[in-house]
């Protein structure tokens, strides 16, 4: 199977390409650059691997919680090339892909949200399968949802910018943290792999964002501040 993956939620762009066994990736800090960056960085993908787009079986794409922009971004693109191409698309929860690419199997998401927030979600892995322990959220650091047990690893860029407020609410209940992890595409390819290869993957014109904040659009005096909005 042929697939494509790729996450413009954070300020880095992530592209993950599979062709069978083989898989080719590539992850660059793009600041606000993606919407240059992505396509011919797919296309310099597709040539390394000596792949068509038509060659593919379908895109996998970072549906957000994430920056505003980025997430848009991503499903804008999926849609795109899924038309054009006629493929399946799979959209894929960053906090999920967040867990997947930190290696360990009890994680606590936090992605920085801006505006003093967080968005946070606790999955713990069983088998093969994650299981879900607190569902996707945007919320304040110190406010975040409490979790059972011991040994969870916190991952994400909310664990480098609220690092001691998180760490009070989980005290006890870390083993180790990982803030410089990103939702990478090969963690989204790894997630959506199942889906394609079931048939459960979607029309290209249902790629959509996942929204968790609802405000679209930041204060004058927020945007004086530097503030940047997420979704």
């Amino acid at each position: 199977m042929n697939l494509l993956a790729f996450d413009t939620s954070t300020e880095y762009l992530s592209l993950a390409l599979m062709k069978g066994d083989v898989s080719y990736v590539f992850d660059v800090k793009a600041g606000q650059s993606h919407s240059q960056l992505i396509l011919p960085q797919i296309q310099g993908l597709l040539a390394q691997a000596d792949l068509q787009l038509s060659d593919l079986h379908g895109l996998a794409f970072g549906a957000g919680p994430g920056s505003f922009t980025g997430v848009r971004i991503a499903a804008g693109v999926a849609q795109g090339l899924g038309l054009g191409a006629n493929l399946p698309v799979q959209g894929v929860c960053t906090l999920l892909a967040l867990a997947q690419a930190s290696g360990a199997s009890k994680v606590i998401a936090c992605l920085d949200a801006r505006m003093g927030e967080v968005y946070h979600a606790a999955y713990e892995k069983v088998g093969a399968a994650w299981q879900t322990e607190a569902e996707p959220t945007v919320c304040k650091p110190d406010a975040v949802p409490a979790v059972v047990g011991n040994d969870w690893t916190g991952a994400g860029s909310g664990w480098q910018s609220y690092g001691p407020a998180l760490g009070a609410v989980y005290a006890g209940q870390l083993g180790h943290t990982q803030p410089q992890c990103l939702p990478s595409a090969m963690a989204i390819l790894a997630l959506a792999q199942a889906d394609f290869a079931n048939g459960l993957a979607m029309p290209a014109g249902t790629a959509l964002p996942i929204y968790i904040r609802n405000r679209v659009a930041l204060k004058t005096a927020e945007r004086e501040q530097g503030l940047q909005l997420t979704c």
